[in-house]
C-alpha cells in the first residue's frame, strides 16, 4: 500500500515536467501560428500558408483556390 501512495506522489510531481516536455515535442511548437483567413468569394476559411494569395488595393488577399481568386478578379 505505501509503494502505491509514493508511486502517485512520484507521478504528481513529475506530471508538469511531463507536461512541459509534451508541449515541446509538438509539431509546430515555438513557431508562429498560422491562422485562418477568409475567402471573400466563396466565404470560407483556409489557412494562410495554403492559402491563394493575390494582391489587392488594400494589401494582400487570400482565396482557398485558383478558381475563387479568378472569380475575383
Amino acid at each position: 500500500m505505501q509503494i502505491l501512495a509514493w508511486l502517485a506522489a512520484l507521478g504528481l510531481l513529475l506530471l508538469p515536467f511531463l507536461r512541459k516536455r509534451a508541449v515541446d515535442e509538438a509539431p509546430g511548437a515555438g513557431g508562429p501560428t498560422d491562422e485562418l483567413v477568409k475567402d471573400p468569394v466563396c466565404q470560407t476559411y483556409v489557412v494562410r500558408s495554403r492559402a491563394v494569395t493575390r494582391a489587392g488595393p488594400e494589401g494582400p488577399r487570400y482565396f482557398c483556390s485558383d478558381t475563387c481568386a479568378h472569380r475575383d478578379a
